[in-house]
């Protein structure tokens, strides 16, 4: 990318335990999360047979009949399905725009805490679809990879940070997470793209750290800097995409940025690319109180907010209708 690097992090040496070597990972990390906001992974550990196993099943659900699809049908924050033209990301930003080019299948955190009014909100059950029986304990394993590896993620990024290693797992005990199967079809199940329209409209995430598998692609990721503008996301098939959000750059005292992307349209000249991206939003305990970390690590002075108060009204703001 032209005037900003995102490295591929090597999980591997990091896990080494040699002092020296994890101070130069953790370095890594600090610059390219200034930069960009975003990284890539490797030798995380989760195998990419899960991960084609998963999406393969998902697949099999995006090609149902909408009519089958239907009972599945919920709003923006809700566990099922998110049909056509019920999300527009761009909406964050205060930006008018189309809704986005995609379908999604949503689950979320659903262990009760024993707080009926926070378990109400942000800890209901999970929906599968009866049509595809592999899909849940798919699902159920690849989260459990994933949430492992985050909680690993957090501490290097406490250790990028120079403070404490669990600056940020301590708030993790009993995390919300949401993870999405984004499935963006071609234009001969979406139509061509309205102006402005894409796969994902502009935005930045509204979380902690986000953890994302996806596939190579002309209408795929792309990545936005000052320095460089609009740039294809790089990729490596045995890496996983890492961006932080908006939580955790107020966390930094805007030290970091959260990284602001999108998703491309279907492109012109391969109007029947289909992509199935694997999305995986971990959050904090509800409740958390996020505060900037002071100066010489922070540079901003955010007030403090309520973690989950903060993501609910995100979540409102990209709801079509």
């Amino acid at each position: 990318m032209t005037g900003v690097r995102i490295p591929v992090v090597d999980l591997g040496p990091w896990r080494s335990g040699d002092p020296a070597v994890r101070a130069r990972v953790a370095a890594e990390v600090d610059e390219a999360l200034k930069a960009a906001g975003f990284l890539l992974v490797t030798g995380h550990g989760i195998d990419p047979a899960l991960r084609s196993a998963v999406r393969e099943a998902a697949r099999a659900f995006f090609r149902l009949p909408a009519a089958v699809k239907r009972p599945y049908a919920v709003a923006v924050g809700g566990r099922g399905w998110l049909g056509p033209g019920a999300e527009a990301n761009a909406y964050a930003e205060g930006a008018e725009s189309p809704p986005d080019l995609k379908e999604s299948w949503s689950c979320a955190a659903e262990e009760p805490t024993g707080d009926a009014a926070v378990d109400a909100e942000w800890f209901r059950p999970n929906v599968w679809p009866a049509e595809v029986p592999d899909l849940e304990p798919l699902v159920t394993e690849y989260l459990a990879r994933s949430r492992a590896l985050a909680d690993e993620l957090l501490v290097l990024l406490a250790t990028a940070l120079r403070q404490p290693p669990d600056l940020f797992t301590r708030h993790t005990s009993h995390p919300t997470w949401g993870f999405n199967l984004n499935w963006y079809p071609g234009t001969e199940v979406v139509g061509a793209p309205l102006p402005g329209q894409f796969r994902i409209g502009p935005h930045t995430d509204f979380g902690t750290v986000t953890l994302l598998d996806r596939q190579r692609g002309k209408g795929g990721l792309q990545v936005h800097t000052d320095e460089g503008g609009w740039q294809d996301a790089p990729y490596d098939p045995d890496a996983l995409t890492v961006n932080i959000g908006d939580l955790m750059a107020r966390w930094t005292g805007d030290r970091w940025r959260s990284g602001r992307h999108r998703v491309l349209p279907p492109p012109a000249d391969a109007p029947t690319e289909e992509l199935l991206s694997l999305v995986y939003f971990y959050e904090c305990d509800p409740g958390t109180r996020v505060a900037s970390l002071p100066a010489p690590v922070g540079r901003v002075a955010h007030e403090p907010v309520d973690s989950h108060a903060y993501l609910r009204e995100k979540l409102r703001a990209i709801s079509v209708g």
